[in-house]
């Protein structure tokens, strides 16, 4: 990727996987889907059933070949959240609740201004935390050691 075209990436993703969103642009336009996968180095989503195209695949080692239909990724502006309320696509914008909690909140003409949930996919682990302590992890005793002493400076580095 050229430099023009890493100025023009999208700093601050407002559209998550797993958010409802409607097309607003192309053959698919104003039907509604949930985004797949997010492509934040193209700007582009993966929405789930939209934007279907014929693929050939020549047959390879393990796989058949073949003519496939495969969904083709939207530029990002091509899409917009759908609000809960409404049911109409919005703008997303940031708000921070009174307990100091940051949400996202339906902006734009014609929104209900609601609170937009975040999506219960990103919620689940892909791979499970690890319980057991393995062989790179620091052992319990030498993270609870204590090899400072405040008043007395000792343990202190000498530079």
């Amino acid at each position: 990727m050229g430099w023009k075209a890493a100025q023009k990436l999208v700093q601050n993703w407002r559209i998550l996987r797993g958010d409802n969103v409607m097309i607003i642009r192309g053959k698919d336009k104003g039907e509604t889907g949930v985004i797949k996968r997010v492509v934040r180095t193209q700007n582009r989503v993966i929405v789930e059933g939209k934007n279907l195209v014929k693929k050939h695949i020549k047959q390879g080692q393990g796989h058949e070949g073949g003519i496939f239909t495969v969904e083709a990724p939207l530029h990002v502006s091509n899409v917009q959240v759908v609000d809960p309320v409404t049911g109409n696509p919005c703008k997303v914008g940031i708000k921070y609740l009174e307990d100091g909690t940051k949400v996202r909140v339906s902006r734009g003409i014609g929104a209900s201004g609601s609170i937009i949930p975040r999506p219960e996919i990103l919620k689940i682990r892909t791979t499970p935390r690890p319980t057991i302590a393995g062989p790179k992890d620091t052992p319990l005793e030498l993270v609870t050691k204590k090899t400072y002493d405040s008043a007395t400076g000792k343990g202190m580095p000498s530079l």
